[in-house]
């Protein structure tokens, strides 16, 4: 009997993003042998497993990399890829949850994964579409004027640069009206199936085999290593197995208060002579809250009207409905773009309760880790755990590793 996939499958997208319609470099798919050894097996080809990948296969280990679908073709296609180090959760109010020194060491950590990023993808020579950007957070019913205040503060004890600006300031520069912005700086973006492929092709220079459609099956673990068996019956032995299966979440693992969300995004036609001085991405205070970026050559990405429900058909049915709303939304706060869709799809993608990833070691699993990013910083959360697992596996250690663990208290 062919053993039962290890991990719950989700349809997690639907619709036609911008970024399937955009080329990426070319990938070597292998078929899977019956029997293969290597250090270590990562289970998930999207940005995720890729970033891990190429991490771990620089510090010479041998990388098998399994997908069921493809490389970058579940939420990876998906994202809108906002690369930022600013969390969901604000810093002021992520201290009143967990404590100040926790909290400042979470976002100076998320901070230091964009910058490894970008420093990362420009020492590799990577072309991905990639753009530094500033951000303008605006004021909404989870920080409000004041709000937006005391955050700024926050933020400079914990070292980073901000400015705050008023409704005259805010609508000389971008255009945007009766809103007051606190600016962060430093920020990301990039084409992320392109980055996907181009880390996994790194990966794979270095020998790293990518194998898909690869769905795995059972897995044993030991004392002295992992076996994993696929769905087909490929037999695979690891020192140590990675799950970066985004949000199709690893049966028997604990969810640590992840949950499953849905989301939708729409993009516009190339509107360059339109875009606000200096692109920033554009998100605001609120529950649910609208973001807004842009790509080089001047389309417009706008996402939000997040629901708290997992299911796909329900997703789906609202993708019209939602999606004239994003486009509503986009003209009403930027009236000099051209709001009109020319791209619209839905997604689902992970939830906790303060924003942050689980990265790790399983519990009761031993040598198996999971990579499991949910929070609105997806990518930047990937960086993250590659440079944690990295630490973790060679036996080096994170000293932060106990902010994302599955054995952290808060």
């Amino acid at each position: 009997m062919t053993p039962a996939s290890s991990t719950v499958h989700r349809d997690l997208r639907t619709g036609r993003p911008l970024w399937l319609d955009r080329r990426r470099p070319p990938l070597v798919i292998g078929r899977l042998p019956p029997k293969l050894e290597c250090d270590v097996a990562i289970i998930g080809a999207g940005i995720s497993g890729a970033l891990i990948a190429e991490t771990l296969s620089e510090a010479g280990l041998d990388i098998v990399i399994l997908d069921r679908r493809g490389p970058a073709a579940g939420s990876t296609a998906a994202s809108t890829a906002m690369l930022q180090y600013e969390l969901d959760m604000p810093l002021s109010l992520m201290a009143e949850h967990i404590g100040q020194d926790r909290a400042e060491r979470i976002w100076r950590r998320s901070y230091l994964a964009v910058e490894a990023l970008r420093a990362r993808t420009e020492r590799l020579g990577l072309d991905v579409d990639a753009a530094t950007r500033g951000s303008i957070y605006l004021d909404g019913n989870v920080l409000d004027r004041a709000g937006l205040e005391r955050e700024a503060e926050a933020r400079r004890r914990a070292g980073f640069e901000v400015e705050l600006i008023g409704p005259a300031e805010l609508r000389r520069r971008t255009g945007i009206a009766r809103r007051h912005a606190l600016l962060g700086f430093g920020n990301y973006t990039a084409d992320p199936r392109r980055m996907a492929a181009a880390y996994l092709g790194i990966a794979a220079r270095r020998r790293a085999k990518i194998y898909a459609p690869a769905d795995a099956g059972e897995i044993d673990p030991s004392n002295s290593g992992v076996t994993v068996r696929t769905t087909t019956g490929c037999e695979i032995q690891a020192a140590h197995v990675v799950f970066a299966t985004g949000y199709e979440m690893p049966k028997g693992v604990p969810a640590k208060g992840n949950s499953i969300m849905s989301t939708w995004s729409i993009a516009t036609r190339p509107q360059p002579r339109n875009i606000w001085p200096g692109a920033a991405l554009i998100w605001e205070a609120s529950d649910p809250y609208l973001y807004i970026r842009t790509t080089p050559d001047g389309v417009v990405i706008c996402g939000g009207e997040d629901e708290d429900y997992a299911d796909a058909a329900t997703r789906d049915a609202q993708i019209g409905t939602k999606c004239a709303t994003l486009s509503r939304k986009l003209g009403a706060l930027l009236p000099h773009i051209d709001p009109t869709p020319a791209y619209a799809w839905a997604g689902s993608f992970g939830n906790s309760p303060l924003g942050t990833p689980t990265i790790g070691r399983i519990p009761g699993m031993k040598n198996c880790y999971a990579a499991m990013g949910y929070g609105g910083n997806g990518i930047t959360f990937s960086m993250m755990a590659a440079q944690i697992l990295r630490g973790l596996i060679l036996g080096t250690g994170d000293p932060d590793a106990d902010l994302f663990s599955f054995h952290r208290r808060f």
